[in-house]
């Protein structure tokens, strides 16, 4: 066949393609286009899953005759004033929304600009937009039925009306949350309505409290109050956002959520570097929940890289993934000792006739000895599978089997072992004063108008983690010296990766020097190491030079040597403690960042309010 020019309406149903995906797609568009046009209410109803009808109405600028008829024609768009793609200060800018959704649907516009006495409305007969007066507020209304009618393949390939009406759900949430200035309602014969009413905007640069309101609009009240504010500069990345507290997790990525200069993305830096914030606290099946929004100059960011405008690409997605890493963490660490409250709430629901049962003991280590559901409502913290903690295979033996170990009651009695002391009464330490032992385990305080359980191996086990990992970060990590130098050959690109950050490299014990064109000589490791596969140990931290251009897997791998030390030094279940030992753990626990959950991920403490206390004997 000869080359030859596509006809128009199949260029756009091409087009379509990549751009209208399912209703969600044409949603997500025509809203983008309503926030560009400076809409401050934007009304969203749907119908059959968005198949059969999609209505946005706003109170944007709205258009003139001439822009109207632009609008339905491809690549036409108002936001690109200069043509830069370097700097798009827009959600909408490819300009083939509303053509593509014509090439595929029945559309109709109405619109009025707010100068303007009359308003127009564009409709399509036999292909051809036709422009007609019509009476109306200012502003834009457009109209989207019967989707992928005249492609049925494309039809067949949705989903359920209920799938995807909570896929419109889903875009809607993520946009809201972007703009907390704008009044958002979506509803339709396919929902419950949702209404989202506009947050005060602030005079005030760094003031946050609408985004904070809006998030605990969508998200819940749960999460506003399991959650800490994220404010961090690193250069000129600007990181801000809610993260829920370590013990408030859910079992999958659905409730994190990502922006880029007010765009939602999903992208694997942002995703790497929440996950990296969280390494220390969760269990390898858990989730956390999070808003984090990325603000950065537009000429260090290419949003024009999916049809869609899902995906972005950074100049410099080190410094993006470090600048999330250090404000999630710097975020949690001013959360001290702070635990979620879903943690007391399981509690309490297990103390109810008929409530999920509390724990089962743990054994010697401190770890479950089986799974336990989580509390009623599916949310907050649920207690992982019995941990096993794996090494790395480079990794050493467990530096711990050389310590010298505590003595252990293997069969703790259930007796209540008492304190010989009792504290003052009107002690008023945030985790009270300890008043009992049980289970020679578990040391039972009162607080100022509370009652705190507290679990004395995971809450040491944290407390011993933390010095190590500040040791760690306090200067040089100590380094052995190999007797003979490990040579590994590895492609050229990895070998100058490694050579360029071979000062970076020996600040964690790690020496290294180039030896020859394709290989690299190793003459130091981590001590802490003790005797590591160095081969594996290189090959890692060249793959994640290549990949984030940073070496923070050197650190990772130092990091959980000393959790597995921390578990083994740590006070054991099974010892009796004196009243002093336990109010000094308490004050040590106040004083120590996250220390309201083990490094396995499973909380250290559960606090009951009298309240809460009282409610359950039906003293309220």
């Amino acid at each position: 066949m000869r080359i030859r020019q596509l006809p128009n309406d199949l260029v756009n149903k091409i087009a379509a393609g990549e751009v209208i995906e399912r209703p969600a797609s044409i949603v997500k568009e025509l809203v983008e286009n309503a926030l560009d046009a400076g809409a401050t209410r934007i009304a969203i109803s749907t119908a059959a899953g968005g198949k059969s009808l999609i209505r946005i109405e706003d109170d944007g600028f709205g258009m003139g005759e001439e822009d109207l008829r632009l609008s339905v024609e491809r690549h036409a768009t108002s936001k690109l004033p200069e043509d830069d793609l370097d700097h798009i200060a827009t959600l909408g800018f490819r300009g083939e929304a509303l053509a593509s959704i014509s090439a595929v649907a029945d559309l109709r516009i109405a619109t009025r600009p707010k100068d303007a006495e009359m308003g127009l409305q564009l409709r399509f007969v036999d292909g051809d937009a036709v422009i007609s007066p019509n009476p109306m507020p200012h502003g834009t209304v457009i109209e989207v039925r019967d989707l992928f009618k005249n492609v049925p393949a494309r039809l067949k390939f949705l989903k359920s009306d209920r799938a995807e009406t909570n896929a419109i759900t889903d875009v809607m949430k993520r946009l809201a949350m972007s703009k907390p200035h704008v009044h958002f309602i979506l509803s339709g014969s396919d929902r419950q309505t949702l209404n989202w009413p506009a947050q005060p905007m602030s005079d005030i640069e760094d003031d946050f409290q609408g985004d904070k309101n809006r998030l605990g609009q969508i998200l819940g009240l749960d999460f506003a109050q399991n959650a800490v504010p994220i404010d961090y500069q690193r250069g000129p990345v600007r990181v801000r956002g809610m993260a829920a507290l370590p013990t408030y997790t859910k079992a999958n990525s659905l409730s994190q959520f990502y922006f880029v200069n007010g765009r939602p993305v999903r992208d694997k830096v942002l995703l790497g570097g929440l996950r990296g914030a969280y390494a220390d606290f969760l269990h390898r099946d858990r989730f956390p929940v999070a808003a984090i929004f990325v603000d950065l100059p537009s000429q260090d960011l290419d949003v024009n890289v999916h049809p869609a405008k899902a995906e972005v690409r950074f100049r410099d997605s080190g410094l993006v993934r470090a600048a999330v890493i250090r404000g999630v963490m710097n975020a949690l660490d001013a959360a001290g000792f702070r635990a979620s409250k879903t943690v007391s709430d399981a509690t309490l629901n297990a103390f109810q006739p008929g409530g999920t049962p509390p724990p089962p003991p743990a054994d010697a280590s401190g770890a479950p000895a089986s799974h336990v559901a989580p509390n009623a409502t599916g949310d907050g913290f649920a207690m992982p599978q019995q941990q096993q903690w794996r090494s790395p295979s480079y990794m050493a033996p467990p530096p711990g089997a050389g310590m010298p170990r505590m003595q252990e009651v293997h069969q703790p009695s259930a007796r209540m072992e008492t304190t010989s002391e009792i504290p003052p009464e009107d002690d008023d330490f945030p985790l009270g004063s300890a008043r009992a032992q049980l289970f020679e385990n578990y040391i039972v305080a009162q607080g100022p108008d509370s009652l705190i359980v507290v679990d004395q191996h995971a809450a040491h086990e944290r407390l011993v983690y933390e010095r190590f990992k500040r040791e760690l970060s306090d200067g040089p990590v100590p380094a052995q010296r190999q007797l003979i130098p490990v040579v590994i050959e590895l492609p050229e690109e990895d070998c100058d990766r490694l050579e360029e950050a071979q000062e970076e490299l020996a600040q964690v014990g790690l020496g290294v020097e180039r030896f020859g064109p394709r290989a690299i000589a190793v003459h130091e490791t981590p001590a802490i190491l003790k005797h590591p596969n160095v081969d594996k140990l290189i090959h890692d931290v060249a793959d994640q030079l290549a990949e984030w251009d940073n070496i923070s897997i050197v650190r990772e791998r130092l990091e959980e040597v000393a959790a597995r030390m921390a578990c083994h030094g740590s006070v054991r279940s099974g010892r009796r403690l004196r009243a002093e030992e336990m109010n000094v753990l308490l004050r040590d626990m106040e004083a120590t960042p996250h220390s309201g959950q083990c490094i396995h991920g499973r909380p250290t403490y559960v606090e009951l309010k009298k309240a809460d206390i009282e409610r359950l004997f039906g003293r309220r």
